[in-house]
C-alpha cells in the first residue's frame, strides 16, 4: 500500500513540474504574428495582441491586451479594446506540435464602441468580417488568375450573402463585463451607456447560424437580455445579418434607452416584452410595454396610472423605415389605435401617424390629462363620460404637429363651476349654478404645434348655461385667448377667456352683450309668451340675490 502511495505521489509530483515548466518551456509570444492574422482576417480589422502568456490549468492563453480598429469612415480610436483576452486552445497540439487550435476567445472587461453614421444607413460594426484589411487584401491575388471555381466552394449556396466571409469558426465566443457605448456622427445629444455587457456565443461560424444571449445594464438604469440565433453573418453589412430573438427589459428608463427618440419628450419607466425577427432585409418586431410615470409632450407631467401599449413594427432595415402595424394603447378599459409609419434616416426620426379612439371611459383617461400637457383648473376633475378622438400626428419628433377633432359627451368637470365664472351671462337664463359644470356635448377640432393649440369650431353644451361656441389659441406657456360666444334664451352673448388653463378668465363683451340684449328685445316684442331678456339683466352688473 505504501509503494503505491509513493508512486502516486511520484506521478503527481512529475504532473506539478510538468504544469508549472511546460510554459517556460514553450514560447507562446511565437504565436502571436499568427493569431493576430488570423483575427485581423476574421474581423477585416487591423487586430493587436498583447503579450501572451500559457496557463496550462485553465487551458488556455491570455493576452495582456488587445485592440481591435475601428471602420476608417468612423475615425481612429479603437472600435473594441480590452485588458485581459483568454485564448482557449486545443493542449496537445499546442505541447507536442506547437499547433495553435483555438477552440474559444473571451475578452474581459472590454470598452466597445457602436457608431451610427449621420445619415442613419450605416454602422461602424457594418463591416466587420469584410476583406478591407491589408491581410485581406494579400488573401484575394492567388485565386484570382484562376476561374472562379476555388471561391465558390468557400461560399455556401444557400447564402449569397456570406460568399465574402472568412472560413473561420470558434466553440465559444464570450464577452464579459465589457461597457457598450452607442453614439451617432454628428449628433449633439450625449453617447448612451450600456454596463455590465455580457455576451455568450456558442458554435460562431460568419457562414452559418449560431445561438447567443445577451445580458446588460441599460442607461439610466434597468436591465436587458436577449435570447436567441443569428447569422450567417452578412458579408456586405454585419448590421444586416438575419436573427431571431427574444427581448426582455425591466424598469426601461425610456427617455435615455436610446429606444425612443429623446426628442419627442417622452418619458417614464417601462417594462418591455418583445419578440424580433429579421431576414437581414425587413425586421419585425412585435410586444408589450407596460409604462409608468408616463410623460408623451415635453411640457407634459407623469401620468397617474400605469399604461400598456401592444404593438407590432415592420422595419426597412436599409432605408431605416418602418410601419407601425398595431398599437393598441390601453389606460384601463380606455383603449385607442395608433398606426402609421415612421422615417429614421434623419438626425430627428420623423413620423406620420393616425391616433383612433371611440367611447373611451372619462374616469380612466383622466390620469393621463398631465402626461399630455393638459391642465386643469386647481382641484378640479373630469369625471364620467365617453370620449371620442380622431387624431393626425405628423413631423419630425421634437417638433410634432397633431391635428384633428376631440367630441366629450355626458361628463362632469367637478369643483369648478363655469356658471359662477360666468354668472352675468348665466343670470340672463335664470339657470341655477353648483359646484360642478356638467358637460353634456363638447367638440372641437383641434391642433396642437411647438407654437402652440388651436382650438376651432369649439361646441360646448352646459345644461346650466347653454351653448357656447367659438375659438381660440393656448400659447406654449397655456395662456389663453378665446373668443366665445353664448347662446341663452334665444340671444348671441359674446365673451373672451383670458388668463391660464389653470385659472382662466372669462371676461363679458359689454357691448356684444348689449347687442345681443337689443336683439332679443326686437326679436320677442310681438311674442306675447317669451319672457323679456332685460328682466334679467341685473345679472350683468351685479351678483344675484340670495
Amino acid at each position: 500500500m505504501k509503494r503505491i502511495l509513493r508512486i502516486v505521489a511520484i506521478v503527481v509530483g512529475i504532473l506539478i513540474v510538468i504544469v508549472i515548466a511546460l510554459p517556460f518551456l514553450i514560447d507562446v509570444n511565437t504565436f502571436r504574428p499568427k493569431l493576430e492574422s488570423e483575427l485581423t482576417d476574421a474581423l477585416g480589422r487591423q487586430v493587436k495582441v498583447g503579450n501572451l502568456s500559457l496557463s496550462l490549468l485553465s487551458g488556455g492563453v491570455t493576452a495582456d491586451d488587445i485592440s481591435v480598429a475601428d471602420d476608417p469612415e468612423f475615425g481612429k480610436t479603437p472600435f473594441v479594446q480590452a485588458k485581459v483576452l483568454t485564448v482557449g486552445v486545443e493542449l496537445i497540439p499546442l505541447i507536442f506540435s506547437k499547433t495553435l487550435n483555438v477552440t474559444d476567445l473571451t475578452l474581459n472587461q472590454p470598452e466597445i464602441s457602436l457608431v451610427k453614421s449621420e445619415n442613419g444607413e450605416k454602422w461602424n460594426f457594418s463591416s466587420l468580417g469584410g476583406k478591407t484589411g491589408p491581410p485581406a487584401a494579400q488573401a484575394k491575388p492567388a485565386p484570382e488568375p484562376q476561374k472562379a471555381e476555388p471561391k465558390k466552394t468557400e461560399a455556401p449556396a444557400e447564402s449569397p450573402s456570406a460568399g465574402g466571409n472568412p472560413n473561420i469558426s470558434v466553440a465559444k465566443l464570450n464577452v464579459k463585463d465589457g461597457r457598450l457605448t452607442v453614439s451617432r456622427v454628428g449628433s449633439h445629444e450625449k453617447p448612451r451607456v450600456y454596463d455590465k455587457v455580457n455576451i455568450e456565443v456558442t458554435n460562431f461560424s460568419f457562414s452559418s447560424t449560431f445561438p447567443f444571449k445577451v445580458s446588460a445594464q441599460l442607461p439610466g438604469g434597468g436591465s436587458l437580455d436577449l435570447d436567441g440565433k443569428a447569422g450567417p453573418i452578412a458579408a456586405d453589412n454585419a448590421a444586416l445579418t438575419p436573427l431571431n430573438a427574444k427581448v426582455k427589459v425591466e424598469k426601461l428608463n425610456l427617455a435615455e434607452s436610446g429606444l425612443i427618440d429623446p426628442a419627442s419628450g417622452i418619458s417614464g419607466v417601462a417594462d418591455l416584452d418583445e419578440t424580433l425577427t429579421s431576414d437581414g432585409h425587413e425586421a419585425k418586431t412585435n410586444g408589450t410595454l407596460k409604462a409608468t410615470d408616463l410623460k408623451v409632450v415635453q411640457k407634459g407631467s407623469p401620468a397617474g396610472r400605469p399604461v400598456e401599449l401592444t404593438y407590432a413594427v415592420v422595419h426597412d432595415l436599409a432605408k431605416q423605415e418602418g410601419t407601425l402595424t398595431q398599437g393598441d394603447i390601453a389606460m384601463g378599459k380606455a383603449v385607442a389605435h395608433l398606426t402609421g409609419t415612421y422615417d429614421a434616416r434623419g438626425t430627428v426620426t420623423a413620423v406620420n401617424l393616425k391616433l383612433n379612439g371611440e367611447g373611451m371611459p372619462v374616469d380612466d383617461l383622466e390620469a393621463m390629462l398631465p402626461a399630455l400637457g393638459v391642465v386643469l383648473p386647481p382641484k378640479s376633475q373630469l369625471k364620467g363620460g365617453d370620449l371620442n378622438v380622431n387624431l393626425a400626428i405628423s413631423g419630425p419628433v421634437d417638433k410634432l404637429v397633431t391635428a384633428g377633432t376631440i367630441r366629450l359627451e355626458n361628463s362632469t368637470l367637478a369643483n369648478f363651476d363655469l356658471g359662477s365664472k360666468l354668472s352675468s351671462i348665466s343670470a340672463l337664463g335664470g339657470k341655477k349654478t353648483g359646484n360642478d359644470t356638467t358637460i353634456q356635448n363638447f367638440s372641437s377640432d383641434v391642433r396642437v404645434a411647438p407654437e402652440g393649440t388651436q382650438a376651432n369650431n369649439i361646441n360646448l353644451t352646459v345644461p346650466s348655461i347653454g351653448v357656447l361656441t367659438g375659438g381660440g389659441t393656448v400659447s406654449p406657456a397655456n395662456e389663453l385667448a378665446f373668443k366665445m360666444n353664448a347662446s341663452v334664451g334665444g340671444m348671441g352673448i359674446p365673451f373672451s377667456i383670458e388668463g391660464t388653463t389653470a385659472d382662466p378668465k372669462f371676461v363679458p363683451d359689454v357691448k356684444g352683450m348689449a347687442k345681443g340684449l337689443l336683439k332679443g328685445v326686437l326679436g320677442g316684442k310681438n311674442n306675447n309668451q317669451q319672457q323679456n331678456p332685460l328682466s334679467n339683466l341685473g345679472g350683468l352688473f351685479k351678483k344675484k340675490q340670495n
